[in-house]
């Protein structure tokens, strides 16, 4: 879930950065260059007017001596412009006649926008703002003021500007922008971490505290935590409703685990009246040894339920164990059952050390070797492997017996389930269960596959990492 909001977040406040950003940029680029024409304006007002008073536009009461000195402080003045601006600047007549222009050699051209400024300025009109040069376009600035007398436009003074300067600092100006929305950014992100952590805070406890109470730890809760008033609410949410499930669960367990002692004390007196009753008939009499049979069964199966509720409540008392010698105790153990049904009992059994219950273990090696014996047919083989995978370590039991589909294979493990094929085999369809509770309390687990080319393979799963408190 974070890494679907977090790029949302980041997205979204890249996208407002930006809008902020872009036209700053575009404001920042206007205004420099709305500084340089203003500038440019100011320049040629005062070339236009000193251009009044120069040799063909003064009028014929100055006399010449002083005109001749006023054209010579234009010219000065237009080439010390141009020496230390660079900065083509120049005064033409109406008829696009030159009066002076610095540099000497600069012309009125027949287009362009010198000649839309100059024909803007013989109108009267104030000089119109140049299009908008950005930093990647290699332009000039072009100005132009009408040199006004006696109310008429006797002549234009035109600036001819480069703009690489006004560039440059337009680009400054935006790297400086970038650096901040960059600065922004980082900050943005910051903040968006900072907010997913809060906001997601509750959710990961939630998804850690349903993963332990679906392997069977029920007293996990929430724990208090920050974060939204809603997600807050499901948490105290979800404790109300884990409590009502362990007690419910618990109220289960003590039912099956009461009528489960109940009814072993006057089955216990029921067999012992069987006893007594085949005392006064024939040995060989059918009926009691099939009474004496289901009332053993039946026996079996209310152990095997006690045994089921006491497992799936038990704390497991977790220590760092030797599974490869444990397991070679519990083969050694099985050997002479494996034996008497003339069954190959074998097993690679190297040290390999997990977190386990060493009781809980043993128990369902137990049931799961128990199984496979029974199983095999006489001749056949049984083989335990252990091994370490990792972060676990495995204890592998194979057997050659007739083997289960694959429907069976999903409902292998299930209280009291056992194969319509095998119904003849003595069990109560409770073993499995009883080991995979087992295991499950003690953060293991119980895998089935098929084995080749018949039979069955059954992985007991232990964690080798401490465990977490």
């Amino acid at each position: 879930m974070r890494n679907r909001l977090l790029p949302l977040l980041i997205v979204l406040m890249a996208a407002v950065l930006l809008a902020l950003g872009v036209p700053l940029a575009l404001s920042v680029a206007a205004a420099e260059q709305q500084r340089v024409v203003v500038d440019r304006i100011d320049d040629t007002a005062r070339f236009a007017a000193l251009a009044q008073f120069v040799r063909n536009l003064a009028p014929g009461d100055v006399p010449d001596g002083a005109v001749g000195e006023r054209d010579d402080n234009l010219a000065r003045e237009l080439d010390s412009y141009h020496e230390v601006f660079g900065i083509r600047a120049g005064v033409f007549l109406r008829n696009d006649e030159l009066v002076t222009s610095s540099p000497g050699d600069w012309e009125l051209p027949e287009d362009g926008e010198v000649r839309a400024a100059f024909k803007e300025a013989l109108l009267s009109r104030p000089s119109h703002d140049p299009e908008q040069v950005w930093p990647w376009q290699d332009r000039r600035l072009v100005v132009a003021s009408p040199v006004i007398r006696d109310g008429d436009v006797v002549a234009v003074v035109v600036t001819d500007s480069p703009t690489d300067g006004m560039r440059w600092r337009t680009v400054q100006s935006w790297l400086l922008i970038a650096v901040g929305e960059l600065a922004a950014m980082l900050v943005a992100v910051g903040a968006a971490l900072r907010l997913t952590h809060w906001v997601l805070r509750p959710v990961r406890v939630l998804d850690a505290t349903t993963h332990d109470i679906a392997t069977g730890r029920l007293k996990s809760r929430v724990a208090a935590a920050g974060g939204p008033p809603e997600l807050q609410r499901l948490a105290r949410s979800f404790n109300e409703m884990a409590d009502h499930v362990e007690d419910v669960l618990e109220q289960q367990r003590a039912f099956v685990a009461d009528a489960s002692h109940q009814l072993r004390n006057p089955l216990s007196a029921l067999l012992l009246r069987i006893e007594l009753l085949a005392l006064e008939l024939p040995e060989d009499n059918e009926e009691i040894a099939s009474v004496r049979t289901e009332g053993k069964r039946l026996a079996q199966v209310l152990d095997d339920l006690l045994d089921l509720a006491l497992a799936e409540h038990a704390e497991p008392e977790l220590e760092l164990t030797d599974i490869g010698a444990l397991t070679a105790e519990r083969v050694a153990s099985w050997a002479p059952a494996a034996e008497a049904g003339g069954v190959r009992l074998t097993g690679e059994c190297p040290a390999t050390t997990a977190w386990a219950d060493p009781v809980t273990l043993s128990s369902a090696l137990d049931a799961v070797i128990d199984n496979a014996v029974k199983f095999t047919p006489e001749g056949g083989e049984v083989r335990v492997t252990v091994a370490a995978n990792g972060q676990a370590a495995t204890v592998t039991v194979t057997d050659e017996g007739p083997g289960l589909t694959d429907e069976e294979l999903d409902r292998v493990g299930d209280r009291f389930w056992r194969s319509g094929r095998h119904q003849n085999v003595d069990g109560s369809g409770l073993g499995l269960s009883i080991s995979r509770a087992l295991l499950a309390a003690a953060a293991g687990t119980l895998d089935f596959a098929h084995h080749e080319p018949h039979g069955l393979t059954v992985t007991v799963t232990v964690p080798r990492s401490a465990p977490t408190a």
